[in-house]
């Protein structure tokens, strides 16, 4: 069987890689915190996986993490962008509003990537729990890849 990793990142107001996300599953959460994201950390937790799944993977969290580490993902691993399957089935939007059409529900729901963006700077001056609602965040996200992609298999089906 195909060895699966859904990834998402979490940036900063400057535009910095603050929280990488990776769940291969059926149980297997990795998720690195800036300032040890590093090409080394990226790859680790990467090793054995033949095909990556993001959602705009495509023209955010991999040109992102391209610039950011100097890995070139698409070109290391067989890359699908779940958001080019969902616009086929006539699902658009971000993330959040394809998860709320399909029923795929999440523990931090009601924040968006500006509130991600927002806990990291409440990390930086001091709140802890800001921190944990944020790597919450992005474990929802990626966990949520894999529930979304079984359910477009499910509608590509029908």
């Amino acid at each position: 069987m195909l060895e699966k990793a859904y990834l998402d990142i979490e940036t900063s107001y400057d535009g910095y890689i603050t929280v990488l996300g990776i769940f291969r599953p059926p149980d297997e959460l990795y998720q690195v915190i800036h300032p040890d994201i590093d090409r080394d950390s990226l790859l680790e937790a990467l090793d054995g996986t033949e095909e990556l799944l993001t959602y705009w993977g495509h023209r955010f969290d991999l040109p992102v993490i391209n610039r950011a580490l100097g890995v070139d993902l698409r070109q290391a691993f067989r890359s699908t962008d779940l958001a080019d399957h969902c616009h086929r089935l006539g699902l658009y939007g971000g993330l959040k509003v394809v998860e709320k059409h399909l029923g795929i529900g999440r523990e931090s729901d009601g924040l968006t990537g500006s509130d991600a963006m927002r806990l990291w700077e409440e990390w930086c001056h001091g709140d802890k729990r800001a921190l944990k609602k944020l790597l919450r965040y992005n474990e929802d996200d990626v966990v949520n890849l894999y529930l979304l992609e079984k359910e477009l298999a499910e509608l590509g089906r029908r």
